[in-house]
């Protein structure tokens, strides 16, 4: 089974993207500004509160867009006030041939959207259905839906501005483990969710074309669908720190599978990293023991579930079941399949809890 991860950043482009954020905050933030908690309420005539309104001109201006607009409902949130920017109901939705992700399924049943499907792996499959079903926009994930996809966002997103075709890229569990995200390849717009980059639980991010993060805007006139100060501000302090965490996160991924190839655990039969969603280790087992390796694991320290997927609140290794749109195109995955996670533990400490759940069978 042959994965096809996106490329992680290494420390130094982790440690680059840190101080990049950090001078575009003191550029924006002069003084002890920085140091304010944030405000609340709709200042006249900016209709939103000016700390938000800062916060989202910092993060324009560092993943190099013309607007950023902070919606409520995380991830989920931004892709759906995204989409409802770019389409309106009835409207067809050019989506990649894969399980697509439960909560975008539903944004997608509730807009009433028509969706074609093509196999984004494959351009001239993106083309013709461009060509034969003339789609109103497209929707990419940045991460994999599916463990063979090995699509470039960059070049799928090409194919679509070729086309003139708007795009909304997913970039939940990319942002800040990777070079660039959607707009930065030519999306029409980025969406993802901050609770993800250590930020407080609730707050999304749509960032790109200016026209459509003012659609965005439109939709969120009262004071009560907004995002207020000291949100902003906890999204920013998540920001900053986030590209170096999921670096040495990455380095401890890269570490196990190393372990774990040379036979560390005889129970393993292999080990790889994939993007599923979030980028984890997958462990095979050479007999289908994942439930009872999973029920050992969380007695010993692993966690359960994830609360956000690698929210703050997410400290001990997470040892999971392999995700829903993995199970969906390889149901037997679930018997012989774990993921985990380490969040931020190290290599040590997943080993020793994978090996006495192993040992207790």
């Amino acid at each position: 089974m042959k994965t096809w991860p996106l490329q992680s950043l290494t420390m130094e482009q982790a440690q680059h993207k840190q101080f990049q954020l950090v001078d575009i905050i003191c550029r924006h933030f002069p003084g002890s500004d920085f140091l304010s908690g944030g405000d609340f309420g709709l200042v006249p005539g900016l209709n939103q509160p000016q700390m938000t309104q800062r916060v989202e001109a910092v993060i324009a201006d560092f993943f190099s867009a013309p607007a950023a607009a902070l919606v409520q409902g995380a991830g989920t949130g931004a892709i759906r006030s995204g989409l409802a920017a770019l389409l309106v109901a009835g409207n067809s939705l050019l989506i990649h041939d894969a399980p697509l992700y439960p909560t975008t399924a539903v944004i997608a049943e509730q807009m009433g959207l028509r969706l074609i499907r093509a196999d984004f792996n494959q351009l001239d499959e993106v083309s013709k259905a461009i060509e034969l079903h003339r789609p109103r926009a497209a929707l990419i994930q940045h991460t994999r839906q599916k463990l063979d996809d090995a699509y470039s966002l960059h070049e799928v997103i090409g194919c679509f501005n070729h086309y003139d075709l708007p795009s909304l890229t997913d970039d939940n569990y990319a942002v800040m483990k990777v070079e660039r995200i959607g707009n930065e390849c030519g999306a029409t717009l980025s969406t993802f969710s901050c609770f993800k980059l250590f930020g407080p639980p609730g707050v999304g991010v749509v960032v790109g074309d200016k026209d459509a993060v003012s659609a965005v805007r439109k939709s969120m006139y009262s004071g009560g669908s907004q995002v207020q100060g000291g949100q902003a501000m906890e999204a920013l302090r998540g920001l900053v720190f986030a590209p170096v965490m999921h670096a040495v996160q990455a380095q401890v991924n890269d570490s196990l599978v190393e372990e774990l190839k040379g036979g560390a655990i005889p129970q393993v039969k292999r080990a790889f990293i994939a993007n599923a969603q979030s980028k984890v280790l997958l462990v095979e087992f050479h007999r289908p023991i994942a439930q009872q390796v999973l029920d050992a694991a969380h007695r010993l320290g692993a966690l359960p579930y994830p609360v956000g997927a690698e929210s703050k609140y997410e400290i001990p290794p997470l040892f999971y079941r392999v995700s829903g749109t993995f199970r969906q195109s390889d149901p037997t995955l679930e018997d012989r399949m774990i993921r985990i996670n380490p969040n931020r533990s190290g290599a040590q400490t997943v080993l020793r809890i994978l090996r006495e759940s192993c040992s207790d069978l």
